[in-house]
């Protein structure tokens, strides 16, 4: 199995526990949720999911007590983000998808497979997503240019469907 589609299966099983224990559908985000959305292999290194900005605030305890009873230990309390020894998990906000790239994430596309429901966004809202990331000076230096090689994808993509 390549690390694209470990990184999935998991991000399954955590999106199981978080629509059972929390009734959150959270959303597949960062070059996993692209990868899963265009079907092309963008290496994806972590596991970026969005949630209700709730669960990053006054719910935090009851994120985190999910988090580790799936093995999932707090690295960095500022980024929210989880490791387990193989596999890192990053949170971030969905409310955070309108004001960063204009993305109404209202009515996103529900995706249900294997028992877990989540939201996925489509080549569209992607692109915004990276279009907005590339314009910021940290993120260019630190991704090397990876933001650019998905856009350039994702033109290539949405130009084919005109």
């Amino acid at each position: 199995m390549n690390r694209t589609s470990a990184l999935y299966g998991e991000f399954t099983s955590i999106c199981k526990a978080l629509n059972d224990e929390l009734r959150i559908t959270p959303v597949l985000y960062g070059s996993l949720g692209l990868a899963k959305t265009t079907g092309t292999d963008f290496s994806p290194q972590d596991i970026d999911i969005l949630v209700p900005l709730i669960f990053l605030e006054d719910r935090w305890d009851e994120l985190c007590k999910v988090m580790k009873r799936l093995g999932y230990e707090l690295i960095d309390l500022r980024e929210h983000e989880f490791h387990n020894g193989e596999m890192q998990i990053g949170f971030s906000f969905i409310e955070d998808l309108k004001s960063f790239a204009a993305i109404d994430y209202l009515n996103l596309a529900v995706v249900e497979e294997d028992r877990a429901a989540y939201y996925e966004l489509n080549a569209v809202d992607y692109f915004k997503v990276y279009k907005k990331s590339s314009e910021d000076g940290y993120r260019r230096t630190k991704n090397d240019q990876k933001d650019l090689k998905k856009l350039k994808v994702l033109q290539q993509i949405l130009e084919e469907k005109k």
